[in-house]
C-alpha cells in the first residue's frame, strides 16, 4: 500500500507536466466571439486541422468527462468490470493451488472458467460495445463541432507565415 501511495503524486506531477500543460483557458476555448460558420469544406478542413492540434488538451478532457459520465450511467457495466478485475485478482492471489472441496479438486482452470461464464454475460449485459461506440459518436460529434465552427487564432497565421520564410 506504501508503493501507491508514494507512486501517486508523483504520477498526479507527471500528468500535469506532460497532457495537462496544453490545456487551453476555458474563455478561449469557448470564446462565442470566434464563433462563425466556415464557408466551404476546404475552409472546415483546415479549422479542424488547426484545432484539433491547437486543443488537443482540452478535447482530452472532454473525451475523459464523457467517460466518466458513460461509467456513471451504465453501473451495469462498472459492476461487470469489476466483477472481471476482482475475480483474476482474487484468482491469482488465491486460486495459485488446487483446492479440495469435498470430493472434486478445485483447479485454476475450473476457476477461470467459472469466472467466465459468469462475467460474460454480466459483461454482455452490460452492453460494453454500445457504451464504446456512444463515446465515440459523441466526441466525434462534439469535437469536430468545436473544431469546424472555432476560427483560428492570429497566431495561426503567423505560423503560416514562418513556415514559408
Amino acid at each position: 500500500m506504501d508503493i501507491v501511495t508514494s507512486r501517486v503524486p508523483a504520477f498526479i506531477q507527471s500528468l500535469k507536466e506532460t497532457r495537462l500543460s496544453g490545456l487551453r483557458p476555458v474563455t478561449e476555448f469557448f470564446d462565442h466571439n470566434r464563433l462563425s460558420r466556415p464557408a466551404d469544406l476546404n475552409t472546415a478542413t483546415s479549422r479542424i486541422s488547426y484545432n484539433t492540434r491547437y486543443f488537443s488538451g482540452n478535447y482530452a478532457v472532454i473525451i475523459a468527462a464523457l467517460a466518466v459520465y458513460a461509467l456513471l450511467t451504465n453501473l451495469f457495466l462498472v459492476f461487470g468490470l469489476l466483477f472481471f478485475v476482482g475475480g483474476f485478482a482474487a484468482i491469482n492471489k488465491f486460486g495459485a493451488d488446487p483446492l479440495q472441496v469435498g470430493d472434486h479438486v478445485v483447479t485454476q482452470k475450473s476457476l477461470y472458467i467459472g469466472l467466465f461464464v459468469i462475467g460474460v454475460p454480466l459483461l454482455y449485459l452490460g452492453a460494453p460495445l454500445s457504451t464504446f461506440f456512444w463515446l465515440v459518436g459523441a466526441s466525434s460529434v462534439l469535437i469536430l463541432g468545436h473544431a469546424s465552427l472555432i476560427e483560428p487564432g492570429v497566431e495561426s497565421e503567423y505560423g503560416a507565415v514562418q513556415e514559408q520564410v
